[in-house]
């Protein structure tokens, strides 16, 4: 385990998680925010494995964990923590049956605790401006904005926040 909150349990990504891994990284209204490209099985499975194998690297620069609701140990969705140039970046996603029941700002809660544990300074996240349910969460966790840009890989109008630990 990596971190836990109330609900949720944050650990490793296993091989197990494929099925799970597969449904979050296939649907559009997923990824309609991060990459917008949806995977096929095959191309997931390669995915899951090649992040699993990151957890092995000396120098690792790309967290992925799985979320697990505590209560029956299914996945859930995935959380992210980034090393983007200097900053420590955090992203999530989440099987969409499971949003809108507040497990986005759970896990950001625990993830800012965890993040403190580790000393790190300051986190960052990027919003695509339509999300407003990310953009909404950033904000309530004293995230400022520092930056609105186009993003290179959407051509979508994008914000950066951070927050200093």
């Amino acid at each position: 385990m990596i971190f836990e909150t109330e609900r949720l349990l944050i650990r490793k990504l296993h091989i197990n998680d494929l099925k799970g891994f597969h449904s979050l990284e296939s649907n559009p209204n997923v990824l309609k925010f991060a990459t917008g490209n949806v995977k096929n099985f095959k191309e997931n499975k390669n995915e899951l494995k090649d992040l699993i194998r990151r957890y092995q690297l000396p120098y690792n620069n790309f967290w992925i964990y799985a979320v697990v609701l505590k209560e029956n140990n299914n996945f859930i969705g995935t959380v992210a923590l980034v090393k983007d140039g200097i900053d420590d970046e955090i992203g999530y996603r989440f099987i969409e049956a499971y949003w809108k029941n507040g497990f986005a700002t759970e896990l950001c809660n625990g993830l800012i605790a965890y993040c403190k544990q580790l000393g790190i300074p300051k986190l960052v996240g990027y919003v695509v401006d339509e999300n407003i349910a990310s953009a909404k969460i950033l904000k309530r966790l004293n995230f400022k904005v520092v930056k609105h840009f186009i993003s290179e890989n959407m051509q979508m109008p994008e914000t950066k926040y951070e927050l200093f630990l």
